[in-house]
């Protein structure tokens, strides 16, 4: 039976960081989360999860971990990755959410997917221990966290040296045409769907969080600057979608 993990000889404790705004909404959209994923991207965020997965380069027996792991799409298939004889941590602040992952274990009963633990923890302070990882991805996350440069300075303390992660997550075009395109879809799709669960005002915040967001070469440029030693970002779905590939 899938529980949340407890902090094992590999964790320390740590206070999470995050407004309690953003938390809270988490939590308020975990019940519906999955659905709505499959709705506003017609399932393809099945595809672009699965390329994120393959451009960490996780193989079997690896440790791996996955940061803001929400319900656990991408731990799941890191899971397949590394099988039986690996581990994947699905580290998430909201409670809620991990608490799905857990059913969704259970519930799959995959044999490799007793090889997943989940951890509630904060992205800006990894409860890990240097080095311990061997693939690290995360999934729309990194344009939720207060301190990006914390986050990709955390993740790149806790990965090994010569491993990669991945971080996928909306992508902020520099393209004026892509731009008009997400937000008007936004506007015109996700909030509308959104409201047929009660989650209109959930999901407005897209909007300014992607404006608020880097571009794909500030976000390289930000892991050169925390130490990786090399970084593609890579516009997916049409360039409404982009994945970070850096490597320590």
């Amino acid at each position: 039976m899938a529980t949340l993990v407890p902090f094992s000889s590999i964790f320390r404790p740590t206070l999470i960081r995050c407004t309690n705004e953003r938390r809270a909404l988490f939590n308020r959209i975990a019940p519906v989360y999955d659905n709505l994923n499959d709705l506003l991207s017609l399932g393809q965020h099945r595809v672009w999860k699965r390329m994120a997965v393959s451009w960490t380069g996780a193989k079997l027996g690896d440790r791996v971990l996955d940061v803001c792991c929400g319900s656990g799409d991408l731990s799941f298939l890191l899971s397949d990755k590394v099988g039986c004889d690996g581990k994947v941590i699905g580290l998430d602040f909201s409670k809620d959410q991990l608490s799905i992952a857990s059913s969704r274990q259970q519930l799959l009963s995959k044999k490799c997917f007793t090889n997943i633990e989940w951890v509630e923890g904060d992205a800006l302070d990894l409860p890990f221990m240097d080095g311990w990882f061997d693939a690290i991805t995360m999934g729309y996350g990194l344009r939720n966290v207060v301190d990006k440069h914390k986050a990709m300075q955390e993740i790149f303390r806790v990965l090994r040296a010569g491993s990669t992660v991945s971080i996928l997550d909306f992508n902020k075009s520099n393209e004026s045409l892509t731009s008009a395109i997400t937000e008007w879809m936004i506007d015109n799709v996700v909030v509308p769907v959104a409201s047929g669960y009660g989650l209109s005002e959930e999901y407005r915040y897209l909007k300014s969080s992607i404006r608020e967001f880097l571009t794909g070469k500030e976000l390289e440029k930000l892991a050169f600057e925390v130490g990786f030693s090399d970084a593609r970002h890579y516009e997916i779905g049409g360039g409404l979608m982009g994945c970070l590939v850096a490597k320590r």
